[in-house]
């Protein structure tokens, strides 16, 4: 274990990727750092997280600001519960701890959004704790390293995998560790085709020994994901078009969007987008022009969003928050005020090219 460790930690002094995030020991800075790369690529994370620390460069100020806010700013990086959580998280540090992150693993688990692996990333990055930090990358390459074949997501296959990792940590350099873990499986010990040539963990590795690192860990089975229709109708008064505010826990949780719903067997998409406006809002349209339709595809399912243009039939009062969080009229120009799903971003783009196509026809 010794030599893996030295051989590892001598090519991340050389090798390492220089990352903002480990410029610092800034706990709430490497807490934020390690909520993004959730199942997030580093070159997606970077330009959110200088935003991000712009708009909210202490956990006071992100304790202190509306989750719209904070939502808005997390716009387009996706899995949108952890923007949430992480809301909560610092509000919650704020109140109980003084604006400093516990220390011990015990507590900082209890924090919404921190699992095991942000935990031992924090522990280890920030405090300099010896923790193990398993992500996917970090379990892939000791699944390799030890030649453990069973499927990743089997508790009994991460147990194995952290009692390993406790094992090869070297003594007051888990932080470093665990990030030159990091880098070898994000830029070497790569799913398919790893550079075992260029791996500082080569002489280690049984998979390699017996010729297939391919081999694990074990692939996870391929299921075919669902696939849904769903309407979204731009309703429109006065020049402004109504959007609602999604309830604050779910898929895509306090996010603005356009109306609607998923088609039931046997509904138009007419037919679905008039149910679906009245059971959210209480109010009757006549369903329009269609405008655009987008594909977007989720973890666990993809849709295609056809929307329409809308108004409310005659003698229609307000909408009522029947099954979203909350609702508003507002001006086409004013609608980047707002968080956003990227499929409802989609349908603003299609909105904003309609709009300025029909004042060129205007002006000739």
């Amino acid at each position: 274990m010794p030599a893996l460790a030295h051989n590892l930690l001598a090519w991340y002094a050389r090798e390492g990727r220089d990352l903002p995030w480990r410029r610092t020991r800034d706990s709430y800075r490497i807490w934020l750092a390690e909520i993004m790369l959730i199942q997030t690529q580093v070159t997606t994370v970077l330009p959110y997280y200088e935003r991000f620390l712009a708009l909210f460069p202490t956990v006071q100020a992100l304790a202190a600001a509306p989750l719209d806010d904070v939502l808005k700013a997390w716009e387009g990086l996706g899995y949108y519960a952890r923007a949430r959580h992480l809301h909560r998280a610092a509000r919650e540090v704020v109140e109980r701890y003084g604006g400093e992150l516990p220390r011990s693993p015990q507590a900082l688990l209890k924090l919404p959004g921190v699992g095991e692996y942000a935990a031992g990333a924090i522990l280890s990055i920030a405090f300099g704790q010896d923790e193990p930090a398993l992500d996917g990358n970090v379990r892939r390459v000791f699944s390799r390293l030890f030649y453990v074949e069973g499927p990743p997501e089997a508790r009994a296959t991460q147990d194995e995998l952290r009692r390993l990792a406790r094992l090869a940590l070297p003594a007051g350099r888990a932080g470093a560790f665990n990030q030159a873990l990091m880098d070898v499986g994000a830029t070497i010990c790569t799913p398919r085709r790893p550079r075992c040539a260029a791996c500082p963990l080569a002489q280690h590795c049984e998979a390699r020994r017996r010729g297939s690192p391919e081999a694990v860990p074990a692939p996870r089975k391929k299921r075919a994901l669902p696939h849904y229709e769903v309407t979204a109708a731009l309703i429109w008064r006065d020049g402004e078009v109504l959007i609602a505010q999604r309830p604050a826990e779910g898929l895509l949780g306090g996010l603005w969007e356009f109306p609607g719903g998923k088609q039931e067997p046997g509904e138009s998409l007419p037919e679905c987008l008039r149910r679906e406006i009245r059971e959210e809002l209480a109010l009757e349209i006549a369903v329009g022009e269609h405008l655009t339709s987008v594909e977007h595809g989720y973890t666990h399912f993809s849709i295609t969003l056809h929307a329409f243009h809308c108004h409310p039939l005659p003698g229609q009062g307000e909408p009522s928050a029947i099954a979203c969080a909350a609702w508003r009229w507002a001006r086409p120009e004013d609608l980047d005020q707002y968080a956003f799903s990227a499929a409802d971003r989609k349908v603003i783009a299609a909105l904003r090219r309609g709009l300025a196509a029909a004042c060129r026809s205007a002006a000739t």
